[in-house]
């Protein structure tokens, strides 16, 4: 990533270590010397209620971060591989999180919106589950619980 902001490899960061706006906004205005016609990104942000609808004050987010950095990486180029994308990248952040604000953003870049969307879902899905994230939810009455995914 050659631009002046973004200079941030794939991988786990302190929430005040990276600047999300600005690494989106330099994927827009990256020209990729014409070979991406398709750049599709998902953000992930903190909800409001559990899966079981309890109110969530919080998310705590921890890592391992050499386990989680590599395995982003890993992540990251096979899916680049398997679909012929110009660019992957997953930029997770780890810490402390109120409901709304963004934890994870996902970018898929390529040819056209086939490969891209073809990759973006196999991206998210597998940061879900391979590297080394923790997620603790803190519910409004105290209690929290860790997240399997």
């Amino acid at each position: 990533m050659e631009s002046r902001r973004t200079r941030y490899k794939t991988g786990v960061y302190g929430k005040e270590d990276i600047d999300l706006v600005s690494l989106l906004q330099d994927f827009i205005d990256k020209k990729f010397n014409g070979e991406v016609g398709a750049l599709a990104i998902f953000i992930g942000k903190v909800k409001g209620f559990s899966v079981e609808g309890i109110d969530v004050s919080h998310l705590e987010i921890e890592t391992y971060k050499e386990h989680a950095d590599k395995t982003l990486e890993k992540i990251c180029e096979e899916v680049r591989e398997r679909h012929g994308l110009a660019y992957a990248g997953i930029w997770h952040l780890i810490g402390r999180f109120n409901i709304g604000e963004p934890i994870v953003i996902v970018v898929a870049a390529g040819k056209s919106r086939k490969e891209v969307f073809e990759a973006l879902p196999e991206l998210v899905e597998r940061y879900k589950k391979e590297p080394a994230l923790f997620k603790k939810e803190v519910y409004i009455d105290g209690s929290y619980r860790w997240l399997e995914e």
